[in-house]
């Protein structure tokens, strides 16, 4: 019984809450984001620097798309989207001479399984057939061993190529890209997969379909904890435990009788409504620390539940996570019930105004077309932050520090 009315009493909060965040809508009122951080969102990358992107054979991208068009749907379609970006931003240069930065445009995602996963097994050795053929073609790649390159790597773990971490870990980041920028939604602190000076992007979640489902604005807030998702991957991780780390089990396992909880594997049609609903959003890891859940909540307003030890979040550098998210420890997922309702309401609804704030949302879309403080021009702003290189960027005559014989032995064969 102390349960129930301890349930009906927060409900009843969760009402009120609705009803001041449905005041917040409907009086546009938005909350300057602390520090330079809002500055940085609004950060107009044109005329800072200048980007040429490699003219490569279609069999690196384009022709791989028109096999597969599934690749432009899925989360990690960013490697496509910022090609197209590119092609037509005002950064580009045609003279590379002037170029502060380099792109070589490899859609490594776009190799699908028929459900629709990327198999990253070729990844490795497209990447090295690109490499070698731009460093054959070209000067520029030579003169810095790629420092002055980057490359986009949406992989579950990024350059290293495979889904697995334990397999991921093995490999390592594809040894020729140890010098130059990458550009990948992977994000661990002091993980072999993320190398110092790494650009972290949100995952692809379609701007236009998330655009399609908005609800008035001025709809109450009546669910508190929202999720929908596995609990469990029976198939890849049978004995339980290794998936997710045993977080999304513990969430299941403690909360799927709580009534403040309204989580399931369904994944209903009413999924971006009943978010636009919810007071807090849960995204805990998968089997990477990252996945669309996080772009989906800060798009809806609801506040993200962030359960991923020691992740590192998109654009770190300019968005304030800890001002519009909870951070709950892997291990305290049990504890989630009381961490979430001893939040004061105060701070709920800063948290709100915070992720009302239209540059939040907009910095976490790849929009078509590009629009001005989206996604594509946080990776600029990212890179032009990084200008001008430093002494260490350009390598001196005959001075070699790649080895382009390093990798696993399957990586060294021809693509």
């Amino acid at each position: 019984m102390r349960r129930r009315a301890l349930a009906i009493a927060i409900l009843a909060a969760v009402l009120f809450l609705g009803a001041e965040a449905q005041a917040v809508q409907q009086g546009h009122q938005t909350e300057r984001i602390s520090g330079s951080a809002g500055d940085v969102l609004e950060d107009n990358p044109v005329g800072r620097l200048k980007v040429y992107v490699y003219d490569l054979p279609s069999k690196y991208n384009k022709k791989l798309l028109k096999k597969d068009p599934r690749c432009l749907n899925h989360m990690f379609a960013a490697e496509i989207f910022m090609h197209r970006f590119l092609l037509s931003s005002a950064v580009r240069t045609f003279n590379p001479e002037e170029a502060d930065w380099f792109y070589t445009p490899v859609y490594t995602t776009c190799d699908l399984t028929p459900s629709g996963l990327p198999l990253p097994f070729k990844s490795p050795r497209m990447m090295r057939s690109a490499i070698e053929l731009i460093a054959t073609n070209w000067p520029y790649w030579n003169r810095s061993e790629g420092a002055d390159h980057f490359f986009v790597t949406p992989h579950d773990f990024g350059a290293c190529f495979h889904y697995q971490e334990e397999k991921a870990i093995g490999r390592g980041i594809l040894p020729l890209l140890q010098r130059a920028t990458l550009v990948q939604t992977f994000g661990q602190k002091n993980h072999v997969c993320l190398k110092d000076g790494s650009i972290t992007i949100p995952p692809f979640a379609p701007p236009q379909k998330m655009q399609a489902h908005l609800i008035p604005p001025d709809t109450p807030r009546s669910i508190f904890v929202y999720f929908r998702g596995l609990f469990y991957d029976t198939s890849n991780d049978p004995e339980g435990g290794y998936y997710a780390r045993g977080a999304r089990a513990s969430v299941w396992e403690n909360f799927k009788n709580n009534p403040l909880f309204d989580i399931s594997t369904d994944h209903p049609p009413t999924y971006y409504e009943d978010m636009q609903r919810s007071v807090f959003c849960l995204c805990p890891l998968g089997w990477a620390p990252w996945s669309p859940r996080l772009v989906e909540a800060v798009v809806f307003g609801c506040i993200p539940v962030i359960i991923a030890d020691d992740i590192v979040l998109p654009f770190a550098d300019a968005i304030p996570w800890e001002e519009i998210g909870v951070f709950v420890a892997e291990e305290d997922v049990p504890k989630l019930d009381s961490i979430l309702t001893s939040i004061p309401t105060d701070v709920i609804l800063r948290k709100q105004r915070l992720l009302a704030n239209p540059s939040m949302k907009q910095a976490m879309l790849f929009p078509q077309p590009a629009q001005a403080g989206d996604a594509f021009h946080q990776i600029l702003n990212g890179l032009a932050r990084k200008l001008p290189h430093g002494d260490n960027v350009f390598l001196k005559a005959g001075e070699r520090v790649l080895n382009w014989t390093a990798g696993p032995p399957g990586d060294l064969k021809p693509w």
